[in-house]
């Protein structure tokens, strides 16, 4: 069966994690992603690890399925003559070299789009292509530090913290997905393609969602509340008898509901109590009555009694109990593949519930230059550069 970008071919110069993210993403789509690479493999994630399968980091493994390898020199004229032959071919082209980097092998988008007009032409870099920080290498961990997201991740003890994962990189991924994907539905209407100029930075600072709105409404710099919710009370962890859970009280009809299961309804009797406003302004006198009551029974009585009435509620699990959980197993959100170097590979699975083209593992995560020989030869080349 098709997928939804079957006739899409993407020619992919990216490498570590938010470019190559974002063309598995398209590749699992059924786009045609073509990954290029420095002759020897020049993606720095296929030495990072442990842990490794045979060889193979599984850093790696996450972020490359569903695409074919071509190592090129992009120092020879050769190698420039085999990308600007592949851009004519293509829909799509996507790099996250440093500012300037692209134009100085002669790959830039005004010279790239006189060989192909329709070329939607993707820059990932750290801070942008404009801006006085332009030059400068944008790592996500610097990235989390200087867009106020580790300003706000983590409790008043702890100190600023990142997020357990690059979420800048995949943020900043997924923002070019749709990029792409609106670029080319626009080229529908225009014929023509046109330049994305996507910053790590840009993506990471959108993501302080409703923090940004508080500050930029209050000018009040918000602190650090672990995990509190800033706007919603209560919306957090609590300890029980024997461990803890999350509970998020979306409204006050969920608030009246969680005061009377618990036995405590002349809590909301309490006219500070009420309404969500009045329960943030209070938090430090509400929060310490309802953890009293929370250590009396078990996580699992409690988290029952939240879903019997209806109150969001959750286990917080380690890897091995999301990676056994049902739900996500009946999901197809852990699947497996066959790699030619490290056998069987187990992987996290799409998202992406398509119903009549669904995801498919067409590709296993390619070795460099796997498939440099048949790509050239598609391309008339006679030999590998």
């Amino acid at each position: 069966m098709s997928g939804a970008l079957e006739n899409v071919k993407v020619l992919d110069l990216s490498r570590v994690l938010a470019g190559p993210y974002c063309t598995m993403i398209l590749g699992d789509m059924g786009a045609e992603v073509i990954k290029v690479e420095a002759p020897g493999g020049s993606d720095e994630t296929r030495k990072w690890g442990p842990p490794f399968k045979n060889g193979v980091s599984a850093y790696y493994l996450c972020a490359n399925r569903n695409k074919k390898s071509i190592t090129v020199d992009l120092k020879s004229a050769e190698g420039i003559e085999v990308i600007k032959k592949l851009v004519s071919e293509s829909d799509v082209i996507i790099n996250n070299f440093k500012a300037g980097t692209m134009e100085r092998f002669g790959l830039d988008y005004e010279t790239l789009a006189a060989i192909n007009p329709g070329i939607v032409y993707c820059s990932i870099t750290g801070f942008g292509e404009t801006g006085p920080n332009k030059d400068m290498p944008g790592y996500d961990f610097i990235i989390q530090a200087m867009s106020g997201l580790m300003s706000i991740t983590g409790d008043a003890d702890s100190g600023p913290q990142k997020v357990g994962v690059a979420i800048t990189d995949i943020l900043t991924g997924l923002y070019a997905c749709i990029g792409i994907q609106g670029a080319l539905l626009e080229r529908n209407q225009s014929g023509k393609g046109q330049k994305l100029d996507l910053s790590l930075y840009d993506s990471a600072t959108s993501a302080l969602v409703n923090i940004g709105s508080n500050y930029l409404m209050s000018g009040k710099i918000p602190q650090r509340l672990g995990n509190h919710h800033a706007n919603i009370v209560p919306y957090q962890t609590f300890k029980t008898a024997d461990g803890e859970m999350v509970i998020a009280v979306g409204n006050d009809n969920q608030f009246k509901k969680l005061c009377q299961l618990m036995g405590k309804p002349e809590f909301m009797e309490v006219e500070r109590f009420q309404t969500n406003p009045s329960r943030v302004e209070h938090r430090d006198e509400l929060v310490p009555l309802l953890q009293e009551v929370f250590l009396t029974k078990s996580t699992a009585y409690w988290q029952e009694q939240c879903k019997q009435n209806k109150i969001p509620c959750g286990p917080i699990y380690d890897l091995a109990e999301v990676t056994n959980d049902p739900q996500l197993r009946a999901r197809n959100m852990f699947i497996a593949c066959e790699h030619p170097i490290a056998g069987n590979v187990k992987m996290i699975g799409s998202p992406l519930k398509f119903s009549r083209t669904p995801v498919e593992v067409r590709h296993h995560p390619p070795d460099a230059g796997e498939h440099t020989d048949e790509i050239l030869a598609n391309l008339g080349f006679t030999k590998s550069n």
